[in-house]
Parts: C-alpha cells; structure tokens; sequence
C-alpha cells in the first residue's frame, strides 16, 4: 500500500505544576480534513504530554504516511532528530545513566517505524494558527483539580 502523503500533525502539552495535572493536544491535517485529538493525566509531566501527543497523533494515522510534524518542544524535536541513535544504541539509556520517559520515547520510536517522518520545532506563542490550536486543546484537556504546588 503506498504511503499517504502531504499528513501534517501539529502537537503540544500542557502542565499545571511540573509535576501536576496534564493535557495533550493534537492536530492531524490531511487535504481539506482537518482532525483534532486530546486528552489529560492527573499527574504528570509537561514532557510526558508533549510525547503523549505525538504518539496518539501517530496512533491514530490508519496507514503509512509521509508526515510533518510540527512541535513547540525542542526535547521533542532534537530527542527525535539527535538523541534517539544513542539512546538505542546505549539501551535506551543516556550517557549519563537513566533516560527519562524512556517508554514514551521507546513507543515513538515503534510508530516512526511505519512512517517517513519530517520533524520541525515551531516557536510557542508565536501566531502559527496550527500550532496554537494544539496549545488550546491541551490545555483544555488538563483535568480540573487541585494543582500542585
């Protein structure tokens, strides 16, 4: 089955506290279509949802894709494009000892496997409609509650 192509997902996620309730967003881009996915965790990281979002985005692609990726996260962005080889050649582990997340970044790994994947970091806040919308939706996502302190 040939890939499909021109996907574009733009995520982001949110946390209130560091650790504290959480929320990921994402939008999918396909032709005219346009797909919004979300969710939130009650405690958490913001780089867990950051790499939650990419993997549900990923997730929820139905067949190979030719995909752009666009993320305000740069442990995203450089994790995926500069980090990965050494961390899976090390066992998924850093230089330095432990690999924070390393089952989010394993599962990632596992999905980029069926893709071709074209990364790029956007800066926050900064007037990219697509980008802001996937801010939106995580942080409306993030569980209402009592937020750490």
């Amino acid at each position: 089955m040939p890939a499909v192509k021109g996907v574009k997902i733009y995520t982001d996620g949110a946390c209130r506290g560091n650790p504290g309730p959480g929320g990921w967003g994402a939008v999918l881009l396909w032709k005219s279509r346009v797909r919004e996915l979300s969710g939130g965790e009650n405690e958490t990281t913001n780089n867990r949802m950051e790499l939650t979002a990419v993997i549900r985005a990923l997730e929820a692609l139905k067949q190979p894709s030719e995909v752009d990726v666009y993320s305000d996260s740069s442990y995203v962005v450089r994790g995926m494009t500069e980090w990965l080889p050494n961390w899976k050649r090390r066992g998924w582990k850093r230089a330095s000892g432990k690999l924070e997340n390393s089952s989010l970044w394993q599962k990632l790994s596992e999905l980029c496997d069926n893709h071709h994947i074209r990364w790029h970091w956007v800066r926050g806040h900064s007037g990219d409609k697509w980008n802001e919308r996937a801010d939106r939706l995580a942080v409306n996502a993030v569980p209402a509650g009592k937020t750490k302190r």
